[in-house]
Parts: C-alpha cells; sequence; structure tokens
C-alpha cells in the first residue's frame, strides 16, 4: 500500500521555484510508494502566487503542462469539506487555504508536506512532514 502525503502550495512552489528543501518534493513526485494529493485550494494558491510574481501566462502554463505531467492527485471538495475546513480556520489561526490541506491531510489520513511554519500550530491534529 502506497504512503499518502498532502502537498500545500509552499512544497509545490518551493518545487517549482527550485528554492530551499525542494529536493524533498521532488523525490516525493519520483517515488513509486507515495501517493500524493493536493487540494483543489492549495492548487488555486499556486496558480494565483505564479501569476501574481510570474503573470498569467506563466500561471496558465503550469495549470495546463506542468502540472499534469506532475504525480500529484487533485483532490475535490464537497460541503462536509469545505465545513471541516472551516472548523480547523475557528479554532486555530491558520491561513484558510492552509486549513483546506490540513483538512484533506487529515481526511486521506497522511501526512502534510510543508515548510510553512504557520502549520505548526495544527501538528496536533494532523501530522506533519516538515520540509
Amino acid at each position: 500500500m502506497k504512503k499518502k502525503k498532502v502537498l500545500d502550495s509552499f512544497a509545490l512552489l518551493a518545487y517549482l521555484k527550485m528554492e530551499g528543501t525542494f529536493e524533498k518534493v521532488k523525490g516525493l513526485l519520483a517515488a513509486e510508494d507515495t501517493l500524493l494529493l493536493m487540494n483543489e485550494i492549495n492548487l488555486g494558491e499556486t496558480y494565483y502566487i505564479l501569476a501574481k510574481e510570474r503573470g498569467i501566462e506563466k500561471a496558465e502554463y503550469f495549470i495546463n503542462t506542468i502540472l499534469p505531467s506532475l504525480s500529484i492527485k487533485s483532490v475535490s471538495n464537497n460541503f462536509q469539506d469545505v465545513l471541516q475546513a472551516a472548523r480547523i480556520k475557528a479554532e486555530y489561526s491558520i491561513a484558510y487555504a492552509d486549513c483546506f490541506a490540513a483538512a484533506t491531510a487529515i481526511k486521506a489520513e497522511a501526512s502534510l508536506v510543508t515548510g510553512d511554519p504557520e502549520f505548526k500550530k495544527v501538528q496536533k491534529i494532523v501530522e506533519i512532514d516538515w520540509m
């Protein structure tokens, strides 16, 4: 059975920009024993950050060309998923998009791969795989 890991936008952006400990994400993308998941909200967050920093054309290239070539399974949200993220937001002081990454990891029984220190606040409810 494959290990499950959830990427947040911090992790994917580090990989795309080849910054910091991006090698960890690179290794996970190549690992055949790992299922990488990413919530659509966090993919949208990655898109808007790329669009803001590099322009819409580069963000579109990411969505249409790069993302489909990566071994990342996109996770959609139903209303219960949205409510779970909202519950996390109500209890912990973290960004709303980050709540979706945490909620996805909890639901999938996966660890959350990130280097974002904000996730220290939710370490008691989700396993963090630090970059």
